[in-house]
C-alpha cells in the first residue's frame, strides 16, 4: 500500500437549500428530514457520502485504486467473492485469506478505504472501519416545509385517459425547504488510515469531493444546493492536539436578521476564530 496519512483531522462543513429537498425520508413520504423537537433540517451522514462516491465515480472512472465498492446497481458479495480469486488471496494459508482479502479490497476501492465496509457477507474479507466518519449534518435554524401540487399533461394508461374524458392530467405533490444552512462534521483518523491504507492522494481526492459533490448531483427534487465552506482543522500529530468539539466551536454561524426569514448564504456572517489556536493546530478554509 501507499504511505497513509501521518495527521489526524477534523472538519467542518456548510452547505445550503434553496427550493429543493436536501435529503427527503422515505418513512415520511419522503417529506426533507427534520428534527421534530427542534424544527431544524438533517441530511444524513449516509447522503453525503453517496455524493461522495458518486463525485469519485464521475472523476476517477471506476479505476482502481479508485473503484467504489457501494454503488449503483452493485451486487457486493460479487466484489468480494473476487478479492479471494486474486493470486495473492489464493496463495495464502486458510487463516490468512481473509485478512489478504481485506487488504486487496482496501487497495482498489476508494469508499472502503475512506468509509470503511462490511466484507464478511460471502467469502470473508474481514470487516473494515474507516478513518473517515462523517456526522448527521443539521440546520442552522428551523426550516419550513411547503408542499406543491404540481401537474403533468399526460397519464400513463389509456384506462386513466378514458375516466379524465380525454383531459390526460396528472397531479402530484413535491416537497421543498425555501432556504437553510446545513453544518456536518467530520473526523479523520490517521490510526485508522493507516491501516486502510488512506493516504495524501486520497485525503485531496475527498476534499476536492466535498467541495464539488454537489456541482454534480444536480436534480429537479434538489433544487439548488451549494458547498459554502469547508473549514479543516489539522493536527500536527496521529493522536491529535485538542478535543474536536472544541475547536468546532471556532466556527460560528448568525443569521443577521433575526426578523427576517433567510433566503440567502449572504444573510448570515460566517467567521472563524484563529485566534489562540492550541499549539500544534492549524486551520484552513477550503
Amino acid at each position: 500500500m501507499m504511505n497513509p496519512i501521518k495527521n489526524r483531522y477534523d472538519f467542518v462543513l456548510i452547505f445550503d437549500v434553496l427550493d429543493g429537498n436536501p435529503n427527503g425520508d422515505p418513512d415520511a413520504g419522503n417529506l426533507p428530514r427534520l428534527d421534530p423537537e427542534t424544527g431544524c433540517g438533517l441530511v444524513t451522514d449516509v447522503c453525503l457520502k453517496r455524493k461522495i462516491r458518486n463525485y469519485v465515480q464521475i472523476t476517477k472512472g471506476l479505476s482502481s485504486p479508485f473503484d467504489i465498492f457501494v454503488k449503483e446497481k452493485a451486487v457486493l458479495n460479487k466484489l468480494i467473492d473476487e478479492a479471494h480469486e486474486q493470486e495473492s488471496v489464493k496463495s495464502k494459508e486458510k487463516g490468512e485469506k481473509t485478512e489478504e482479502a481485506r487488504k486487496w479490497m482496501c487497495s482498489k476501492y476508494f469508499d472502503i478505504r475512506t468509509f470503511g465496509a462490511v466484507l464478511s457477507t460471502g467469502k470473508n474479507a474481514g470487516q473494515v472501519r474507516g478513518p473517515v466518519q462523517l456526522t448527521f449534518a443539521r440546520s442552522v435554524d428551523p426550516i419550513v416545509t411547503l408542499e406543491h401540487s404540481i401537474t403533468r399533461m399526460a397519464v400513463a394508461t389509456e384506462a386513466e385517459a378514458e375516466k379524465q374524458g380525454g383531459d390526460n392530467r396528472t397531479m402530484g405533490r413535491k416537497n421543498t425547504v425555501p432556504y437553510g444552512v446545513y453544518v456536518g462534521h467530520g473526523f479523520i483518523s490517521a490510526h485508522l488510515a493507516a491501516q486502510t491504507g488512506f493516504t495524501e492522494d486520497d485525503l485531496n481526492l475527498l476534499w476536492e469531493a466535498l467541495k464539488n459533490m454537489f456541482e454534480h448531483d444536480r436534480s429537479a427534487a434538489r433544487g439548488t444546493m451549494s458547498m459554502q465552506k469547508l473549514v479543516v482543522f489539522k493536527h500536527d500529530t496521529a493522536l491529535g492536539n485538542a478535543p474536536a468539539h472544541e475547536l468546532f466551536k471556532r466556527v460560528s454561524l448568525k443569521k443577521k436578521d433575526l426578523e427576517k426569514p433567510a433566503r440567502s448564504f449572504d444573510d448570515y456572517d460566517c467567521s472563524v476564530d484563529e485566534q489562540g489556536l492550541p499549539s500544534g493546530i492549524t486551520i484552513e478554509s477550503i
